[in-house]
């Protein structure tokens, strides 16, 4: 199959790459600047240079090819509204360009927008709008494009994906931790995150696109929940800080605006992802990929 994959060079989308590539397909890859054009080029993919929210460029990217697979993503916080308004845009716009097909279209979504009190399953939608929480705006207009009869698909990240060359929230946490002097998690530390390796990822994305299955959300979940202590324990171990619980003023001082994302409880089931897509993580955990790929 020849795939177009949005944010090619990304921690995500270059993982996903190189997984299409390896199981001989051939890529279609956006870009935004020459370095990772190159970079790309020499991975042995198409480059398209320019930028996701050009949104007529996108478009005639996706007719171009079999399947399209959305890893593109703005990760400024500052600004993550406007961030989430932007992604559905794009939605809309792969969405119409493959309306009347069925190629098949991959969206990347957050396992964390989801709040239930148990374990999340792939068959959970949000329980709030965009209006409450604005990164659900991915899956509103996947369920836009999937009423127009679009073959779209959903891949669920944990809040942590993690591996060499991550920038996310991990990084963002030894940060704090550094900055702070002190690893911390909030209250008793046991709210959960899923995690998967970035390897692990994206074969799920590329079993999407081969398999082509009636179950339209998946969850790339590989560990279905760490506690924010130990993973707090394990990165003041690391870099040899002390590691305390925090409350009230206390963790809003350290986290700041990272701290809803401290506080997310979104341990989750991965069952139909492995059964259906025949999934099989192979990569090293999260615990002790922060003593491997972060600690230094």
């Amino acid at each position: 199959m020849h795939v177009f994959v949005t944010g090619a060079s990304g921690f995500v989308g270059s993982a996903v790459v190189n997984e299409l590539l390896s199981a001989g397909h051939t890529v279609l890859g956006l870009v935004r600047s020459e370095i990772a054009f190159q970079k790309l080029q020499d991975m042995g993919a198409e480059v398209q240079l320019g930028d996701v929210n050009d949104l007529e460029t996108i478009k005639k990217c996706a007719i171009r090819c079999d399947a399209v697979i959305h890893t593109a993503f703005n990760h400024d916080f500052s600004k993550f509204k406007a961030n989430c308004e932007a992604d559905r845009l794009v939605i809309e716009a792969l969405g119409d360009a493959l309306a009347g097909t069925e190629k098949p279209l991959v969206v990347t979504s957050g396992i964390g927008l989801l709040r239930y009190d148990r374990l999340l399953t792939e068959d959970d939608k949000p329980a709030v709008s965009s209006e409450v929480l604005p990164r659900v705006a991915t899956e509103e207009a996947s369920a836009v494009a999937a009423a127009k009869g679009v073959n779209v698909y959903i891949v669920r990240l944990p809040p942590t994906v993690h591996g060499h060359g991550d920038h996310g929230f991990i990084s963002i946490l030894i940060g704090m931790a550094k900055t702070n002097g002190r690893s911390a998690f909030i209250g008793d530390g046991q709210n959960r995150w899923p995690a998967v390796h970035r390897l692990d990822a994206a074969k799920v994305y590329r079993l999407i696109v081969e398999k082509q299955p009636k179950q339209k959300v998946f969850h790339a979940v590989a560990e279905e929940g760490i506690t924010f202590k130990d993973i707090a324990e394990r990165i003041g171990k690391g870099i040899q800080l002390p590691t305390e619980g925090l409350e009230g003023a206390d963790a809003e001082k350290h986290f700041s605006w990272f701290l809803h994302f401290a506080s997310i409880n979104c341990a989750s089931s991965s069952q139909k992802t492995y059964t259906i897509l025949d999934w099989k993580p192979t990569q090293v955990g999260l615990l002790e990929d922060i003593q491997i790929a972060y600690i230094v």
